[in-house]
């Protein structure tokens, strides 16, 4: 789902769905209870950058970098975990980087 408050080209995306080797911004957590508490003890907190490192065989769970750890959450963990996300950087539109060539 698009979201205006995210930015140009920005969308809010559960963090399950987030593609192996792109990162994302931690938007919201949906969870409640104790899963909720698991999560912000694990440093998913509004505003943290993850990583979509590996997923299982199966399918199911995935491994994402937070706060340099390397975390495994399962599809039910993680659909509850609302990412900002930029397609147009997985699609190769970003901007050209700009090297310096003095030497």
């Amino acid at each position: 789902m698009k979201s205006n408050r995210a930015g140009a080209g920005a969308n809010i995306i559960a963090l399950h769905d987030l593609p192996i080797g792109k990162t994302a911004v931690v938007n919201s957590i949906q969870a409640e209870g104790i899963t909720r508490r698991r999560m912000l003890d694990l440093g998913l907190v509004p505003g943290t950058k993850v990583e979509a490192l590996r997923v299982s065989p199966a399918g199911d769970p995935k491994a994402f970098r937070i706060r340099g750890a390397v975390i495994a959450l399962r599809e039910e963990e993680g659909t509850k975990i609302l990412i900002r996300y930029r397609e147009d950087l997985e699609h190769g539109t970003n901007p050209p980087v700009l090297r310096n060539r003095s030497k």
